[in-house]
């Protein structure tokens, strides 16, 4: 494989690529991000959010940014004030509050399985990383139209 590969943490070390993932609400990629499979997620949300092609908001309304603990560091925080998102991030160790919050991560999740429909993406040829890249946006550009195509 080549650049932007790592080993798996969970398959036995084989070398893997993770991808980021940035989307609306409704499931539509807005940005991208791809790295070795052994680096954290929070290292990721950097390049993941400066590759949005999106209108940042300038008035007081500012965009929900929702990630899961494994984001919970002060860099995130600062990422998330930088690129002008409220963050919504719970705390290692917090409890669940006692109030039913609508769920909002499965629409990521969701769009993780439509990546990884194009087996392309699934089981990496491509040696180099910016053939891979190109791959992935591709696939983001299906979803994108399809979501699209449904809605209107």
């Amino acid at each position: 494989m080549g650049k932007k590969t790592g080993p798996n943490p969970t398959d036995r070390g084989k070398r893997g690529t993770k991808l980021s993932l940035a989307t609306d609400a409704a499931g539509v990629p807005l940005a991208v991000g791809v790295a070795g499979a052994n680096c954290n997620d929070h290292k990721l949300l950097a390049p993941t959010l400066a590759s949005a092609e999106t209108v940042r908001p300038t008035s007081r309304h500012l965009n929900g940014l929702c990630l899961d603990k494994g984001y919970d560091y002060s860099i995130t925080r600062w990422l998330a004030a930088a690129f002008r998102y409220r963050l919504h991030l719970r705390r290692r160790g917090e409890d669940r509050p006692t109030r039913r919050w609508k769920p909002r991560r499965w629409v990521v999740e969701r769009t993780h399985s439509w990546c990884h429909r194009a087996r392309r993406l699934l089981v990496r040829w491509e040696k180099k990383a910016d053939n891979f890249l190109a791959f992935v946006h591709l696939t983001c550009a299906f979803i994108t139209l399809d979501a699209t195509s449904l809605a209107g």
